[in-house]
């Protein structure tokens, strides 16, 4: 087996030879002719049944080559049997608990996490009863109805760490997803833990430009093929482009991942000390919550952070509006650095009551560390905090 790098950088190219290319082929195809009925009616039968691959991929929405390629080289990346793909994260979510839901109403669920991941999840959109727990009390929160156990692990917007295996075996029989998004496989891989699925919003680090919105799920074959059903019944399908550009980034993922931590390890120690800052969320830190699972689960600390601003609500604003290096958008994993407010933005649909007992403040900020140079993102924060008065 090879090391990372060189399976991010060859992983999905196995049939390049055989088809005489260098680069990803790009099919755009939306249905392929079947020269014979019988055959076209054998393939229809196995993709809409969950297969990953048939002698004729019938229709785009059951099958793309270039999805396959994708899918496979992620799998490689997470050290799993499959990967299926989706139009973006929330339907990689959405296609697991529809899944989830044919084996019972119940899923824990602990808190933080995504936002709109937690409103699917409260909402009970999915027809499923999300109780949310904290990690230590899964065990005795089973009940003979729970299909699932979701984490996210670091947590979205506040870095929270979650042991992964030994949530695993509070949770017993029943299985574990772990969106690691914020992780990516370069510094965790939750199947080797226990997880039953591995998500990623592949439009963060997996693409990293800011060009491909995507899911992905990982896991084995047995809980993929279901997975590719609901797929096809429900077609949040990933376009093949965006799954070209996505197995384009994955060769850079490693060297992305660590230039961008490295940068965030020096940001998050300078933010720690600057007087307008009140705490500064970080695993890399002393103190930070899980911080003693960074070496052993996590391989490093990571490049997200989040800080929160003595100034609360008006500061954070006026932070966001001063950036010039920075982009105040939301979104992360990018080459370039992301400054965002949680609480007005990407966990706005959350329960105020749920906001504060998280740590989602007014005055918190969520900085997704890109791979500039560290001492101009420290001169652009450091102007803009000076702007809000900080």
């Amino acid at each position: 087996m090879h090391r990372f790098q060189t399976t991010a950088v060859h992983a999905g190219r196995e049939d390049f030879g055989d088809l005489c290319v260098h680069a990803p082929p790009l099919d755009l195809s939306t249905t392929y002719p079947i020269a014979d009925l019988d055959v076209g009616s054998a393939s229809f039968d196995a993709l809409v049944g969950g297969h990953a691959s048939a002698a004729n991929p019938i229709y785009a929405r059951l099958h793309n080559p270039t999805v396959a390629r994708a899918e496979n080289a992620i799998a490689a990346l997470e050290g799993t049997q499959a990967c299926v793909a989706y139009a973006s994260g929330m339907a990689a979510m959405t296609a697991v608990l529809l899944d989830r839901a044919q084996h019972g109403k119940h899923v824990l669920v602990v808190r933080p996490l995504y936002g709109t991941a937690d409103h699917l999840l409260a909402t009970g959109m999915c027809g499923l009863e999300a109780e949310f727990v904290k990690a230590e009390d899964i065990a005795s929160r089973l009940r003979a109805d729970t299909a699932l156990v979701v984490i996210e692990t670091p947590a979205n917007p506040t870095l929270n760490l979650v042991d992964i295996r030994a949530v695993v075996a509070a949770a017993g029989s029943v299985p574990v997803l772990v969106d690691s998004t914020f992780a990516t496989p370069v510094l965790q891989r939750p199947a080797e833990l226990g997880a039953a699925y591995v998500l990623h919003s592949a439009t963060k680090f997996l693409g990293g430009h800011g060009d491909v919105i995507a899911g992905v799920v990982c896991c084995d074959e047995t809980r993929a093929a279901p997975l590719r059903t609901v797929r096809a019944a429900t077609g949040a399908l990933l376009h093949p482009l965006a799954a070209y550009l996505l197995h384009r980034g994955l060769p850079t993922l490693k060297l992305r991942v660590e230039a961008a931590q490295a940068n965030a390890q020096v940001l998050a120690q300078r933010l720690s000390e600057h007087p307008a800052v009140s705490k500064v969320f970080y695993p890399g830190l002393p103190g930070a919550h899980g911080a003693h699972l960074v070496g052993t689960q996590m391989r490093g600390p990571g490049c997200l952070m989040a800080f929160e601003l003595r100034g609360g609500h008006d500061a954070a604003a006026k932070v966001m509006a001063s950036v010039k290096v920075m982009t105040a958008a939301v979104s992360l994993g990018s080459v370039d650095s992301l400054i965002q407010h949680p609480a007005g933005l990407t966990h706005r649909m959350v329960d105020e009551q749920v906001k504060a007992a998280t740590g989602i403040t007014a005055g918190l900020l969520r900085l997704s560390v890109g791979i500039e140079d560290v001492e101009d993102l420290w001169d652009d924060l450091a102007q803009a905090m000076a702007a809000s008065g900080g």
